[in-house]
Parts: structure tokens; C-alpha cells; sequence
């Protein structure tokens, strides 16, 4: 399988119109067309549906694209590395995270690597830890950015000098924020807010005291900003992590931490034996210089 086929293939699905994507790749269609035959034929599979008005994807034209877009960022991503200059460090890294007040420690070390190395770009992909691992494992990034308990036997890390803080966001004007700390038997009547994420964590569910399908749990979601919204008119209580969502000034939220005290620990995780390239290598040295200085204020401030 060519990966120029799978390029022209993409530029199709993309399109939409074979007219439109020969028009883009800037050749003629009946080679285009001829092309995407064959790849048909390679794979024994119709993967395009060729209406009178416009092209759409079969399921197997789906997968396809799916994979083919992977494959497709990694040899980019490939090709990148090995231009990358030996004078200079340039180039890309790329980086996946859920969402998490950590990512600043992240921003402050490309910050100060960007001074040293400016030509360095970043590309950061936010998703639960599914999506995270799933990139991670596929090669299309070099870093994860984990939070809370996960299996780290195949991958190399460093953990971060920080920690999130488990709590909830409702109302201010609800009886239950006028507690200063949220116990589980607090929670077992109340309609719940749960990322995607949180609603299968042992974790959670362990600090709850109780089992899933006795919770009231009223809906899920991937980001923390459209479930503040939900709260906001009062249709639950989100269980999230601090400082994901402003509580100052004029919102009507608030956020309480749990208690027993519920933390997440943090760690920039890496496939072992991974050979990162020159711009990813300098970002993990920077990151260690950063933890270094980080447990130094630490020690200090006792």
C-alpha cells in the first residue's frame, strides 16, 4: 500500500469529489480515479460510494481513513525528524493531555525552551486517557500527559512535583456549598456530573463508598467547560478537578475539594525504547531542569 495512494485517498474523502480532489492534487481525474481502483482491488473492499452528486465512505472507507490519516501524520512527523537541522533544534513536538491546571508547568517549560530554541513548534491534542494512550501507543506523539492511576509498564515517565485536587463544582446559592469540604455521604442523593473518564475510575467509585448503578449519575462529558454550563442551571453537581474552572468573580460556581482529601498524581509519560527525536529530547531535558528547580522551592519553602 502506497502512502502517496492513502494521500490521494484522504483528498478524496476530504473533497468529497473526485473532480475536486484531482483539482487539489493538481492532476487530471482518470489517473486519480484509476488510482483509488486499485487500491480497492489491493484491499478487496469497496471503500468509496461514487454518486451522481458526490463521493462518500463506505464503513470499510471509514476504517480506512481513520487509519490512513495515521499513518499519514506519522510519516510526516518522520519526515520532520530527520530534515531537522543538526545545528540547530528545531522542529515538532507533539503532545496529548485531558484537561488538568498541570498543563501550565508544561507551558512554563516550552516557554523557556522557546528562548534557547525558537524554531520549536508544539502541537497539543487534549482527550481522555483512552485517546491519550491510543496516540501514545500509535507513535503520533511523543508524550502523554497522564492523570491519576494508570498502568505505566509499558511506557518511561517522570512524575510531576504537582498534584490535582479532587472536588466539586455546583451553584453557590445550593445548600451543600455552604460546606467547606464534600464527604461521599453527601453526594449519594445528589445528581452527579461525571467525566467520561471518571465514571469508570475504581478510584472514584472506591472514595464513594458505593457502586455505580446506585449513584444518581445525570450525564457525562469530555470537557470540563460544557459541564460547568450543565451546573450552572443547576442540573448537577461535577465532580472535576480544581482550578479547570474559574470560581472568582461574577460566576455563580463554586468548587469544593473532597474529603477524605482525594489528589491525582501526574506524570509526562513516554513509549519505552522510544527514540525521541532532537526537539522532543531537549523539552524532556527541560522538563527535569524545571522539576529540579521546582523541588528546590519546595525544600526551601520548609
Amino acid at each position: 500500500m502506497d502512502i502517496r495512494v492513502l494521500q490521494y485517498f484522504l483528498a478524496v474523502a476530504r473533497e468529497e469529489s473526485i473532480t475536486k480532489a484531482a483539482d487539489a492534487l493538481r492532476m487530471t481525474q482518470p489517473p486519480l480515479s484509476r488510482q483509488l481502483k486499485e487500491l480497492e482491488q489491493e484491499l478487496g473492499k469497496q471503500l468509496l460510494i461514487r454518486g451522481s452528486k458526490k463521493v462518500t465512505l463506505t464503513e470499510d472507507g471509514m476504517l480506512l481513513r481513520k487509519r490512513a490519516e495515521e499513518l499519514v501524520d506519522l510519516m510526516e512527523k518522520t519526515k520532520a525528524e530527520l530534515a531537522a537541522s543538526d545545528e540547530n533544534i528545531d522542529g515538532d513536538i507533539y503532545i496529548a493531555c485531558g484537561e488538568t491546571e498541570a498543563i501550565s508547568f508544561l507551558a512554563r517549560s516550552a516557554r523557556n525552551l522557546q528562548k534557547k530554541h525558537p524554531s520549536i513548534r508544539y502541537h497539543i491534542y487534549s482527550g481522555d486517557a483512552e485517546r491519550v494512550v491510543e496516540r501514545l501507543d500509535k507513535g503520533l506523539i511523543d508524550f502523554g500527559l497522564f492523570v491519576g492511576d494508570t498502568d505505566m509498564a509499558k511506557y518511561d515517565y517522570i512524575k510531576l512535583p504537582v498534584k490535582d485536587l479532587w472536588g466539586v463544582l455546583m451553584p453557590k446559592d445550593v445548600p451543600l456549598a455552604k460546606k467547606e469540604t464534600i464527604s461521599p455521604e453527601d453526594l449519594t442523593d445528589k445528581p452527579l456530573i461525571l467525566s467520561h473518564q471518571t465514571s469508570v475510575s475504581r478510584e472514584m467509585f472506591s472514595w464513594l463508598k458505593t457502586d455505580k448503578d446506585k449513584l444518581n449519575i445525570v450525564a457525562t462529558y469530555d470537557l470540563i467547560y460544557n459541564a460547568a454550563q450543565f451546573a450552572k442551571k443547576g442540573f448537577g453537581y461535577v465532580i472535576t478537578l480544581d482550578k479547570l474552572v474559574d470560581t472568582d468573580g461574577n460566576t455563580n460556581l463554586c468548587f469544593r475539594p473532597l474529603s477524605p482529601v482525594m489528589e491525582a498524581e501526574l506524570y509526562l509519560v513516554w513509549k519505552k525504547y522510544q527514540i525521541l527525536s532532537r526537539a522532543a529530547a531537549a523539552f524532556l531535558k527541560q522538563m527535569e531542569k524545571e522539576m529540579e528547580g521546582a523541588a528546590d522551592e519546595i525544600t526551601h519553602t520548609f
